[in-house]
């Protein structure tokens, strides 16, 4: 059932309705999605087990009050704010980015004790770093410092584990990017400053800071900018919404009007084109596999300019202006290669790479399922989206991990928005959207009874692992103990005996080799080859009967030999 099918016709709430529901007691936060931080968007003998395909309530944060979350498109690490001011984190924690002064991977929400005496009320999160605000306006980062995304003014430190304090002042709000950082200020002239990684042009300035590494080198490099620098376009204006993807930045100001900028590869040359390809996406993609083609879906429509240009500098979007510009209470989302915002009536606008086939959408276009909702809040991940409307959650788009929260008898994933059937009737606060994960507040008066039907999870990935193992051996120990048992009463030839060798060494490997066809290991308890041995005293070295028996044979040994093999399979006698 989509979205559209069950539609409710509500006013948009005021922006003095937003603030006092936004400094209520907060609600129950629920996860769904990949639990296994190490392994995700990698490829590691562990894989990928342990998934959370419904949302689940966390039972470090069991009766606490959240206000709301934070996740990033590129990110595998997540921030939950609650309404007392406390700071959690969770996830993974290779450059620091949780704030506990070590990196250790935590699988439940933490609270970060550095941050315990301030009240925080905003957080946003990088691909690996992290920054929040405080009430009294000063901003606090840690994680990846490589670029300087951590606006400390210094390189010194590529990594800072502990809580380090930002070059901005008055601060009312912090958004990360893949590899950058966006502030919003109430310095007047200073409204937006930007620090970190410039190479797309995403702090918009008008450079990428490029230059050579060498005088006689092709080798190209970019100067990080580790002190946040106010962006001269919007001197004159002051900006009150933002929203970073991996390599791009949607930002709104005062007036409603939208602007976007990040660079676009179509106008550089191949050589240039060729240095992209590592972060398309905002992903960790072998370049091999990549193209131009790939690049200019992923890098080119996020804009919305109906034109493939670069936009070194903040442009206007020309749809949302006159009777179209956003309302103080607008909605903003970007997700690595998209970008979304409520415009007049609360119509949910959106546009970039919609799905991984099909055209993109060049321009902003209403998303007609959506139409009739009273959005609240809205998250975009790498290739997913997830809603807060009315008293619904909905979600789509392309998942892996169960983070769409459909439920083990779902569908995995949704060209189309998809009411969360286990949420039915819950009010939902505060979405965030990583990579491969969700995070959903609801309100605990009006969910009620309801939260008591969900699972709770106690963070411990290496239970579910080992339930996973004992059922794949249970269910392999059938297969071998009947292959045994053919083998002593058959006397099965050696050349049989070696492929049920080799069956064995493919199922710990986890892969099955070409030459036994594509039936899987099951076919060499199926006496495929035995008519071929007895029709030809010279086994073949494959030992799956892809020989078959001369037409000389008798009808006895014909009958004798197929059993099972006999009637399907390649080792079929051949009739006289």
């Amino acid at each position: 059932m989509s979205a559209s099918a069950e539609s409710a016709k509500a006013s948009a709430p005021s922006a003095g309705e937003e603030e006092k529901a936004e400094a209520g007691s907060g609600g129950e936060l629920l996860y769904c999605g990949a639990t296994n931080f190490e392994a995700m968007n990698r490829k590691l003998a562990s894989g990928m087990q342990g998934n959370l395909v419904s949302p689940t309530r966390l039972r470090s944060l069991l009766g606490v009050d959240i206000r709301s979350v934070a996740t990033g498109c590129a990110a595998c690490h997540s921030v939950a704010l609650g309404a007392d001011g406390r700071c959690y984190t969770w996830g993974r924690n290779e450059k620091g980015q949780l704030g506990h002064g070590d990196t250790l991977q935590r699988n439940l929400p933490t609270v970060v004790s550095e941050l315990s005496k301030y009240k925080i009320i905003k957080a946003s999160v990088g691909r690996n770093h992290t920054v929040v605000v405080t009430d009294e306006g000063k901003s606090f980062a840690f994680g990846h410092n490589k670029h300087g995304q951590l606006g400390t003014g210094s390189l010194r430190n590529e990594i800072e584990t502990s809580p380090v304090p930002c070059l901005v002042t008055d601060v009312t709000n912090a958004v990360c990017g893949g590899d950058f950082t966006v502030w919003l200020s109430s310095v007047e002239g200073s409204s937006i400053l930007t620090a970190g990684l410039p190479q797309y042009g995403q702090l918009g300035h008008g450079t990428d800071n490029e230059y050579n590494t060498k005088d006689s080198s092709v080798k190209l490099s970019y100067e990080a900018q580790p002190r946040p620098k106010a962006i001269a376009v919007f001197s004159e204006k002051t900006v009150v919404k933002v929203a970073c993807g991996t390599n791009h930045t949607v930002a709104v100001d005062s007036s409603g009007f939208v602007y976007t900028y990040v660079l676009n590869p179509p106008y550089m040359g191949v050589w240039r084109v060729w240095k992209v390809r590592y972060s398309c996406r905002g992903s960790y993609y072998n370049h091999d596999a990549l193209n131009i083609t790939d690049l200019t879906t992923c890098l080119l429509y996020r804009l919305g300019h109906r034109e493939q240009k670069d936009e070194w500098k903040p442009r206007l979007v020309e749809i949302f202006q006159r009777h179209n510009v956003l309302p103080p209470n607008a909605i903003v989302s970007a997700g690595s290669a998209s970008s979304a915002c409520t415009a007049g009536g609360g119509q949910m606008y959106m546009w970039g790479k919609m799905k991984n086939t099909g055209d993109d959408w060049m321009y902003p276009k209403p998303l007609m399922d959506l139409s009739g909702w009273n959005v609240r809040c809205m998250a975009s991940g790498n290739m997913h989206h997830i809603v807060g409307a009315d008293d619904s959650c909905i979600s789509w788009g392309a998942a892996q991990f169960g983070e769409l929260g459909y439920g083990p008898n779902g569908q995995k994933s949704s060209a189309n928005p998809k009411k969360v059937d286990s949420l039915n009737g819950m009010h939902v606060t505060s979405v965030g959207c990583g990579f491969g994960l969700c995070l959903i507040v609801v309100d605990r008066a009006k969910a009620g009874a309801k939260l008591d039907e969900l699972d709770i999870y106690d963070g411990d990935t290496s239970t579910q692992v080992e339930e996973k193992v004992e059922v794949k051996a249970t269910k392999k120990a059938p297969a071998s103990a009947k292959s045994n048992k053919r083998k002593k009463t058959k006397d099965l030839s050696e050349s049989e005996e070696e492929d049920d060798d080799d069956e064995s060494s493919d199922d710990e490997n986890g892969d099955v080799k070409g030459a036994k066809g594509g039936r899987g290991g099951k076919a060499s308890t199926r006496g495929r080859g035995r008519g071929a041995k007895k029709a030809t005293p010279e086994p073949k070295p494959s030992g799956r009967g892809r020989g078959r028996p001369k037409k000389t044979e008798s009808p006895p040994a014909k009958a004798e030999s197929s059993g099972r093999g006999g009637k399907r399979g390649r080792g079929r006698p051949r009739k006289a």
